[in-house]
């Protein structure tokens, strides 16, 4: 199988590491997910660098996208964080 990687794959590639970071959904289906939020925080970090790199050369729904997915997951990572205090 040959499968051509889009921009937008990508990113929900990226965010779904970050989502598994924060314990938020499994790797495997059936197991209970872990928190591991040195994962959460690269990938967070992995995006923003994205979203730096590729200003100007987004479609408006990949900047909403990459938008909505920064948003969500640095207020999850912030609840978690302070959560675990």
């Amino acid at each position: 199988m040959n499968h051509k990687i889009d921009f937008t794959t990508f990113i929900l590639s990226v965010s779904s590491a970050a989502y598994m970071g924060l314990g938020l959904v499994s790797e495997q289906e059936g197991v209970k997910p872990s928190l591991n939020l040195e994962l959460a925080r690269h990938n967070i970090d992995l995006l923003e660098l994205i979203f730096e790199k590729t200003k100007n050369n987004r479609n408006p729904e990949e900047d909403k996208l990459i938008d909505q997915l920064l948003f969500e997951l640095r207020m999850r990572y912030v609840e978690i964080q302070n959560g675990k205090k």
